[in-house]
């Protein structure tokens, strides 16, 4: 098994890891009900996708 002759010093070892970062995922907005979704996804709020709808949304009643 193959041991490492040095130790990785900190600097090393944090300019690898740089690019091992979390990115934020990519955000629309509906362009019917202005809801934010995912992109190239049906919205869950207004059930439209394209101008077409496509899911038929129960709306809540708050009485």
């Amino acid at each position: 098994m193959a041991v490492p002759f040095r130790r990785t010093s900190k600097t090393k070892k944090r300019m690898r890891r740089t690019h091992l970062k979390k990115e934020v995922g990519a955000l629309t907005t509906c362009p019917k009900c202005g809801a934010t979704l995912r992109p190239h996804r049906a919205c869950t709020k207004c059930g439209y996708y394209k101008g077409e709808e496509v899911i038929q949304v129960e709306e809540k009643n708050n009485d």
